[in-house]
């Protein structure tokens, strides 16, 4: 189909949320505590509609159910990916997410969680945490309730521009400050390991300490693996990471690109500036799916985008 599929953001208000995807990327917000826009999902917690065309109104998982020659004509129950933009002005909870596996048998048959993160912009002398020091599962324990989580924890310095890839069992957390572009298996799935000692509405939230126990990779590994740039006349392209979910590249485009679309769908996140593709105007913080068949996008004006598929 020659038809973009353009899609509205679920929003999401969280203890930990500001107000940035109003100001960074000029969304109307529900709140100003707003810590996360699901602008390609199909998550039942946040499902997509589409803005305009075609199948103006209907969701993404409606698409899903009842287009399939739209993606491809791919297997699986779900749509297989979810992008989010999310603004931490507060710390987010320490956390990890199960594989596939576990979270199949452990969680009513859902998806595991593979993520990757690359950051938009941070206030100075901002940080992230990715990886933890315990060499066993015993020594993991043993930190965690002596709460010595900063002897347990890999904090990093971040900049705009960072890029990190988040393999199921890996600890982690965004901290406060914090602007960036998830892409993300389609799972809502996360065990909290510690979250402060917060209180919202009076109540501290769930933790899941025996689950995040089972599915922590010790000793922590960095996941690693190259970042690619090359040019073209009138753009620069950046291999960001491939995995057995999916592919991520980012583009900044000053000019024209010609961008292929040959995979059974496409993932396009308007990430930096304004311009239009093929012909359509599009702004920051706009994001759409180029469906299968779709042939070769012309992106004009002086933007940046990430894209992904599977």
């Amino acid at each position: 189909m020659r038809e973009m599929i353009r899609l509205e953001p679920v929003f999401k208000q969280m203890v930990w949320g500001g107000n940035r995807l109003r100001d960074y990327f000029g969304y109307e917000i529900p709140g100003e505590d707003t810590g996360e826009a699901w602008v390609i999902s199909a998550h039942p917690q946040g499902d997509c509609r589409v803005s305009e065309g075609s199948f103006e109104g209907k969701s993404l998982s409606w698409l899903w159910e009842n287009h399939r020659e739209l993606f491809g004509n791919m297997e699986g129950e779900e749509f297989p990916l979810l992008v989010k933009f999310i603004d931490a002005r507060e710390d987010l909870s320490i956390q990890v997410h199960p594989d596939d596996a576990y979270a199949k048998s452990h969680e009513n048959g859902a998806r595991g969680k593979t993520e990757c993160w690359y950051i938009l912009d941070c206030e100075p002398g901002a940080d992230i945490i990715v990886g933890h020091r315990a060499e066993t599962k015993e020594e993991m324990k043993r930190l965690m309730e002596e709460n010595r989580w900063q002897d347990f924890l890999k904090v990093r310095p971040i900049h705009p521009g960072d890029f990190f890839q988040i393999p199921p069992g890996t600890v982690h957390a965004i901290r406060k400050g914090t602007l960036l572009i998830e892409i993300q298996q389609n799972s809502a799935v996360t065990y909290r390991m510690y979250d402060y000692g917060r209180m919202p509405g009076g109540k501290p939230r769930q933790l899941h300490l025996t689950q995040a126990l089972d599915v922590v990779r010790c000793p922590h590994k960095d996941s690693t693996g190259e970042r690619i740039t090359s040019h073209g006349a009138e753009y620069d392209k950046e291999f960001l990471v491939s995995c057995p979910f999916y592919t991520v590249e980012k583009y900044d485009i000053r000019g024209t690109l010609e961008l292929e679309q040959d995979q059974p769908f496409l993932m396009v996140s308007v990430i930096r500036g304004k311009g239009a593709i093929d012909g359509c105007p599009v702004n920051k913080g706009d994001c759409l799916i180029l469906p299968a068949g779709y042939g070769t996008a012309r992106l004009e004006g002086n933007l940046s985008v990430v894209t992904a598929h599977c």
